[in-house]
C-alpha cells in the first residue's frame, strides 16, 4: 500500500507541476484520433534521425532490434495521448527510465530522443490544425512530453540518491573496520593484565585473611578492597563490549520469529520503562517467521529500545513496529521525545561518540555493524516531536 501510495503521490505532483488539466486531456484525445494513422511514419522517421546522429547510432543494431523499437514507440505515442494517466502509465515510462539506467545510457540521450519527438508531433500538429488551435494543442503535448520525460530522469536520481548512499555506508565501513582492529588489539593488551589484577587481588585477600589481618566488618579494608573488585568488574565489562565491537560473530542463522523476539524483549523492559515513566508499544499484524541471528537481532533491539527508554521523558511512548515485504523484514523503533539534534546525529554510529554521562558510545556502532552483518540496513530520522529508527534486514527464507 505504501509504494502505491508513493506513485500515485509523484505522478499527481509532476502531473500538477506542469499544469496539465482536464483541457489538455480532452485535446490530446482528439489528437490521436486525427494522427493514429501517421503513428508508424512518425516512428519511421523517429528512428531515421536517431541513426543519423553517429553515438545514437551505434545503440542501435538490427532490423529485428529496430522493428521491436518501432512498436514500442508507436504503443507510447498511443498510450500517451489517451492516458489514463496512472499505475500502468507510471510503470511503462519509468520502465524505460530504469532500462536506460541499468545500460549506462547517459541522460542527454532522453532529451535528445524526447526533441526529436516533439519535432515530429509539432511538425504534423501544424498540417492538422489552424495556427491558434495547433498552438494551444502543442501545448498540450508539450506538458505530456514534459511529464513523461520527468517520470524517466526520475530514476536517474534515484540512482544517484542510492550511490550517494552506499558510498557513504561503505566509508562509514571502512572506518568502523579501522576502529575496530585498533579496539581488538587494545583490547587483547588490556585483558591479560586486568585478569592478572582481579587475580592478585582474589589472592591477597586470601593472604590477608591467613595472616588475620582482614576482618570482614573492618570498613578500612573491606570498602578498598570491594571497590576494586567492582571497578575491575566494570573494566572487564566494558572490555566485553568493546571485544563484541571489534570481533562480532559470525551469523548464527535459524528460523525465527521477529514478533516474538520484540515481545520478549518488551516483557523484560517493561520494569526498566516503568521506571522512567515510559510506556513500551507492540504493532504488528501476525508473525514474521525468516532466517536471522535470534542473539544478534536482540542485542539490536535491546540497545533501541533502550535508548528510546532513556531519551523520552515521563508519559512518554516508545512503539516497536513489525512488518514484512517481499525481500525484507523491517522493525521500526519509534519515541515521542525531544529528537535527535543534527550535529548528534551526524555522529551516531561514531564509536566512542556518547552524550551519556556513563555511556561507552559503542552501542549504536555494535547496532550498526550487526546490521551490516545480516546485510541489512538501518535509517534514523529525527524531529523536536521525536525519533524514528528502521532496520531493514534482507528475508531470508525460512527452512521447511
Amino acid at each position: 500500500m505504501a509504494t502505491e501510495y508513493r506513485l500515485v503521490e509523484v505522478l499527481d505532483e509532476i502531473l500538477a507541476y506542469v499544469e496539465f488539466g482536464a483541457h489538455d486531456r480532452a485535446r490530446l484525445v482528439e489528437l490521436h484520433a486525427r494522427l493514429a494513422p501517421q503513428f508508424q511514419a512518425i516512428a519511421d522517421r523517429f528512428y531515421d534521425r536517431l541513426r543519423a546522429r553517429p553515438m545514437a547510432a551505434a545503440l542501435l543494431t538490427g532490423s529485428e532490434q529496430l522493428q521491436r523499437l518501432h512498436g514500442s514507440l508507436v504503443d507510447w505515442i498511443a498510450s500517451g495521448l489517451l492516458g489514463p494517466y496512472d499505475h500502468a502509465f507510471y510503470d511503462k515510462r519509468s520502465r524505460i527510465g530504469r532500462r536506460h539506467v541499468e545500460i549506462g545510457l547517459p541522460q542527454h540521450y532522453m532529451f535528445t530522443a524526447m526533441n526529436v519527438l516533439r519535432d515530429e508531433y509539432d511538425d504534423r500538429i501544424a498540417e492538422l490544425y489552424e495556427p491558434a488551435a495547433a498552438r494551444l494543442v502543442m501545448r498540450s503535448v508539450n506538458k505530456l512530453c514534459d511529464l513523461e520525460l520527468a517520470l524517466m530522469l526520475r530514476h536517474y536520481q534515484l540512482d544517484s540518491e542510492a550511490k550517494l548512499v552506499e558510498r557513504e555506508r561503505q566509508i562509514q565501513a571502512d572506518r568502523l573496520l579501522a576502529i575496530q582492529t585498533l579496539t581488538a588489539g587494545l583490547a587483547h593488551e588490556v585483558r591479560n593484565p586486568l585478569n592478572s589484577a582481579k587475580l592478585q587481588l582474589e589472592l591477597l585477600e586470601r593472604r590477608l585473611k591467613r595472616a588475620g589481618a582482614f576482618e570482614p566488618g573492618d570498613p578500612k579494608l573491606v570498602d578498598p578492597v570491594e571497590l576494586a573488585h567492582h571497578e575491575i568488574e566494570r573494566l572487564t565489562r566494558l572490555l566485553t563490549e568493546f571485544l563484541a565491537f571489534a570481533r562480532p560473530a559470525d551469523l548464527t542463522l535459524g528460523d525465527h520469529d521477529v514478533v516474538e523476539i520484540v515481545r520478549e524483549l518488551v516483557t523484560i523492559e517493561h520494569a526498566a520503562a516503568a521506571q522512567h515513566g515510559v510506556e513500551l508499544l507492540v504493532v504488528a499484524d501476525g508473525p514474521v517467521v525468516a532466517q536471522f541471528d535470534a542473539h544478534k537481532l536482540r542485542q539490536i533491539l535491546f540497545n533501541l529500545v533502550r535508548n528510546a527508554v532513556e531519551a523520552v521523558p515521563s508519559a512518554g511512548h516508545v512503539t516497536i513496529s513489525v512488518s514484512r515485504d517481499s525481500t525484507h523484514f523491517n522493525v521500526r523503533v519509534e519515541d515521542d521525545g525531544p529528537g535527535i539534534p543534527d550535529e548528534i546525529r551526524q555522529r551516531i554510529y561514531e564509536p566512542f561518540f556518547t552524550t551519556k554521562q556513563r555511556g561507552t558510545g559503542l552501542g549504536l556502532a555494535i547496532v550498526h555493524s550487526m546490521v551490516t552483518l545480516h546485510h541489512g540496513t538501518i535509517d534514523i530520522a529525527s524531529n523536536p516531536h521525536g525519533t524514528r529508527i528502521d532496520v531493514a534486514m534482507p528475508c531470508l527464507p525460512a527452512v521447511v
